[in-house]
């Protein structure tokens, strides 16, 4: 649970609740966009927030890049290595991602899009086909050669095993005679920073914000581009917009209602008991 600075719980902000519930019961079509804070729960640490990955080693944010993953052959060894001892394998949906089944389940939701690579939000029950993972996943891996992917665990077996810098395996054609690994760089399915988001994912999250009635953007500084930009085009196209987070966030000046709390206990309050939508 997000903490104050005496270390005691965060109140519950009962009437911004209350305010965000009476427009969320009047929503018919909603999108929600979920950032790292809505996982800290699920023993999984944000990035950016006072305990940050990237608050308390700035050095790794600098690294988080494609170009240096691929030109540094130690830097993707201790990748592959921290990727093993990643708190995210364990990690089970908390009470916050069952809130959002919970919308689901009242006919509102139409899509997620999660900032998240976790794969929480598909765990605790959300229909995979709403869900779009503007951020990629770090459920799968990716060769940067041949472009083929696979589920991580088998690649996570290899390095366990002691390759420490695996490569793919695909079998080439190089012949008629036979083909010949491919042996390109194996990276996680998730965009780096000097990547682009796909196109497709982004079209998908912009024109379901566009077409919105409602936009929840839940547990995200909303800092990072262009996953936030799904929240000024939701507004521009007259969208009631309802922010909860933990702190302040880039674009607080923006929303209806801002509702500043603990996650694992403001969200399961705002979504519990909702009606079914008319």
């Amino acid at each position: 649970m997000e903490t104050n600075d005496s270390s005691q719980p965060l109140p519950l902000p009962a009437a911004s609740i209350a305010r965000a519930r009476a427009l969320l019961e009047r929503a018919r079509r909603v999108v929600v966009l979920t950032g790292a804070g809505i996982s800290t729960d699920s023993g999984i640490p944000d990035f950016r927030g006072p305990q940050g990955l990237w608050t308390k080693n700035p050095a790794a944010e600098k690294a988080a890049t494609l170009q240096a993953y691929v030109a540094d052959p130690d830097l993707r060894r201790r990748s592959w290595q921290h990727r093993l001892t990643s708190p995210m394998w364990d990690s089970q949906p908390n009470a916050g991602h069952h809130a959002l089944v919970e919308l689901e389940r009242s006919g509102r939701l139409d899509v997620l899009v999660t900032q998240n690579i976790d794969g929480l939000h598909q765990k605790a029950g959300t229909d995979p086909a709403r869900i779009v993972e503007i951020h990629g996943t770090a459920l799968e891996v990716v060769c940067l050669r041949c472009g083929d992917r696979q589920p991580a665990e088998p690649v996570h077996a290899r390095v366990r095993a002691g390759e420490a810098d695996p490569a793919c395996t695909v079998p080439v054609p190089v012949s008629v005679d036979g083909g010949a690994a491919c042996g390109g760089i194996l990276k996680s399915a998730t965009i780096r920073f000097d990547e682009s988001v796909v196109a497709e994912d982004l079209l998908r999250a912009e024109e379901a914000a566009a077409a919105c009635d409602l936009l929840l953007a839940v547990g995200s500084t909303l800092a990072v581009f262009p996953a936030a930009g799904v929240v000024p085009v939701a507004v521009r196209h007259g969208a009631v917009l309802i922010i909860m987070n933990g702190g302040p966030t880039e674009m607080d000046s923006l929303a209806d209602v801002v509702v500043e709390g603990s996650i694992g206990a403001c969200l399961p309050a705002l979504t519990a008991g909702l009606p079914p939508a008319g």
